[in-house]
């Protein structure tokens, strides 16, 4: 199957961490990567953010990365790009005109623009994958919400327009509803984890005696780090690494981290907590086996990668009681949770934990088991190419014999 991918904004090339790179960058590569291994042809269209690009990359066999001309060819923010979707809608246009796909896969909102767009009078079926929705984002940030002032209702517009949804976890499926997406139209198919990199086995960073609690995360105020900071004063000992941003020797410029310095020094914990920086991809599997627990309560969370990747390194995780986190982190089975937005309860649920190494190693080795068994990419994947088979077979016209 010949497979066109559409990630406007997450390019599946860009450095994790940064404010609009994280989850859904991996979430496209890997999946692509995937799909690439069963045998699909996958192109995945991303726009141009840099004059030094290639037109096109390819990653892997079968798999070619192509940088979209839509926009100036420089770093913008994702919530900077719908004027220019017309744009990137055109060159798909003509793109699939001359080697058409079977299907379209776009990923997050403004990329749905684009493919519906692109798609248009060629017969090409798009399934789409939203990845966060704007009724969620103005519910929990409200006047902070930076998105378009009409991105709910072009979301809704494509909930109408595209094929068919894949969403990432059921919490999700309930706000489609409720948008007016019919529930017919709809499959659940969960973000994966590479289970090659992150397992129980291997290095593990060095440490000290004290408790380890970590973070891995986009450091955006909704991420709810902060409730993590707040939590420690009650957690005697511990101490807090936080994983993600800009590079270490930029951290001091970064808004949100001098907001949490502030915050940790308010709280009197500045010298258990350890801001990492932009820390390779390669070794966040050695520092996810140093922790005793991953801490992870963001406002609302679509889905979120990083509980699934310390899963699978057999760490158990507290995890805020929203979105997809509800799906992934079994409660008493592979972690706790808790409620979002509660320092006290937080601390409640760490202090348990980390008095109980029996549970804990527990929870790890059931948390290994259930990524291994449920989140691997080559289960999403095909969970994935049995919709597109769906799909297309569904748009195919039937064979009427021939009368006698």
């Amino acid at each position: 199957m010949k497979i066109a991918m559409v990630s406007e904004h997450a390019s599946p090339l860009a450095t994790i961490g940064g404010v609009d790179a994280g989850g859904q960058n991996v979430h496209v590569a890997s999946l692509s990567q995937a799909l690439a291994r069963r045998g699909h042809e996958v192109t995945v269209y991303t726009r141009r953010d840099s004059r030094r690009l290639p037109r096109r990359i390819e990653l892997c066999p079968g798999l070619v990365v192509e940088h979209v001309p839509a926009g100036p060819p420089r770093e913008l923010p994702k919530d900077d790009l719908l004027p220019y979707m017309p744009e990137f809608g055109r060159y798909l246009a003509a793109r699939w005109a001359e080697d058409t796909p079977d299907i379209v896969h776009s990923h997050f909102w403004m990329s749905g623009l684009a493919a519906l767009a692109g798609a248009c009078g060629l017969g090409i079926p798009v399934v789409h994958t939203y990845h966060a929705l704007g009724v969620v984002k103005r519910r929990y940030q409200g006047a902070k919400d930076t998105s378009p002032p009409g991105r709910i209702r072009l979301e809704r517009a494509i909930g109408h327009d595209v094929e068919r949804i894949i969403a990432t976890c059921s919490d999700e499926v309930f706000e489609l509803v409720r948008m007016g997406v019919n529930r017919r139209r709809i499959s659940v198919i969960p973000c994966g984890v590479d289970l090659d990199r992150f397992s129980p086995e291997g290095p593990a960073w060095p440490r000290g005696d004290r408790p380890r609690l970590l973070v891995v995360s986009r450091l955006v105020e909704r991420k709810g780090i902060d409730v993590a900071i707040q939590a420690l004063p009650r957690i005697p000992d511990a101490e807090l690494l936080i994983a993600g941003g800009p590079p270490r020797d930029r951290l001091g410029r970064d808004p949100e981290v001098r907001r949490l310095m502030a915050i940790a020094a308010r709280y009197g914990v500045s010298d258990r907590v350890e801001f990492l920086g932009a820390v390779p991809r390669e070794e966040i599997p050695a520092l996810y086996r140093s922790a005793d627990l991953l801490i992870t309560t963001p406002w609302y969370e679509p889905f979120g990668i990083t509980p699934l990747e310390a899963m699978a390194c057999g760490v158990p995780v507290v995890a805020a009681a929203v979105g997809g986190l509800i799906d992934t982190v079994v409660d008493g089975s592979t972690g706790v949770h808790v409620p979002p937005r509660r320092p006290d309860a937080l601390a409640v649920a760490v202090r348990r934990l980390l008095a109980d190494p029996v549970r804990r190693d527990g929870y790890g080795i059931a948390g290994a088991d259930r990524a291994r068994v449920r989140y691997g990419w080559d289960r999403i994947a095909a969970d994935v190419e049995n919709v597109y088979t769906q799909v297309v077979q569904a748009r195919r016209p039937a064979i009427v014999p021939l009368a006698r």
